[in-house]
């Protein structure tokens, strides 16, 4: 594929034609802190983390227990960056056990009404994406 725009494919800028050698994207470039973003909210974890709190504050235990398959360790990491994003609010209630209840910031939810309806969205597509996959993966093992 030819690029003659700004970007190009591995984190590469390209000049005025495919010949032209093409320079690194330092870690400032404002399309390296886009997808820095991009890939903080895109993830799988992140998603379904926002679409919960959504609804309001939650426990951690709470969020464990609402989303089937993942670790305490991936949460864990998983809110702590939601939080040093500014996404996510973590409060601790000094009681015995402490009490950690997670909420989103204002700009969080923001983000949970564009997590609610990519939520939407896929769970009305599901099928159809399932279907579209096994007529590909048929034709391209050459199976009936």
């Amino acid at each position: 594929m030819i690029h003659n725009g700004p970007m190009a494919e591995e984190g590469t800028l390209t000049s005025g034609t495919h010949t032209d050698v093409r320079e690194p994207i330092g870690e400032e470039h404002p399309i390296c802190r886009l997808r820095d973003v991009l890939d903080r909210v895109g993830d799988k974890w992140s998603v379904l983390i926002m679409d919960l709190l959504g609804s309001g504050p939650q426990r951690y235990s709470e969020l464990h227990r609402s989303i089937d398959g993942i670790s305490q360790r991936m949460l864990t990491l998983t809110l702590r960056s939601l939080e040093r994003d500014g996404l996510v609010d973590r409060t601790v209630t000094p009681t015995s056990p402490p009490r950690v209840d997670y909420a989103l910031t204002p700009v969080g939810a923001t983000l949970s009404d564009q997590v609610a309806a990519l939520i939407r969205w896929a769970d009305d597509h599901r099928e159809y994406v399932a279907r579209s996959r096994g007529r590909y993966d048929t034709a391209r093992d050459g199976t009936p």
